[in-house]
């Protein structure tokens, strides 16, 4: 089980304002931010449930955004929505603020037979997805 996951933006405001869109619709908001000041480096957003996600721990940060540089190389993060519905909701929200179609949302019977998920590539090329996982 993974508890968080952090990643670094080259560009930490423009990473807020995407994953701010993109993640909205799933029930997820920034919960806790630090400040350079406060680590004596780099400043952090955490992401977690809100209200809107009583199936979530409610404030507790599970994905991360630094501000540094971005290492190369491929990554993938998958925020499980609550219905198919949330999905398109996210893919719509993160074209808005700014991703790149990476699939469009729909159904992936090769993971298997529910597996209804959506694709962008974030402002730093990270394929992050929202899933669900329910019949329809």
């Amino acid at each position: 089980m993974i508890d968080h996951i952090g990643v670094t933006a080259s560009d930490l405001k423009a990473a807020k304002v995407f994953y701010d869109a993109a993640l909205a619709p799933l029930g997820l908001s920034v919960v806790l931010s630090v400040t350079a000041e406060q680590t004596g480096g780099a400043a952090h957003l955490g992401y977690g449930a809100t209200p809107a996600r009583p199936d979530l721990q409610i404030g507790k940060p599970n994905f991360w955004i630094s501000e540094g540089t971005t290492p190369t190389g491929a990554m993938h993060v998958a925020f499980l929505a609550a219905d198919r519905a949330q999905v398109d909701a996210f893919h719509a929200a993160a074209l808005a603020a700014g991703g790149t179609d990476n699939g469009p949302p729909g159904l992936r019977p090769h993971y298997h037979p529910n597996y209804y998920g959506a694709f962008v590539l974030d402002p730093d090329g990270r394929n992050v997805e929202a899933v669900c996982h329910a019949p329809a």
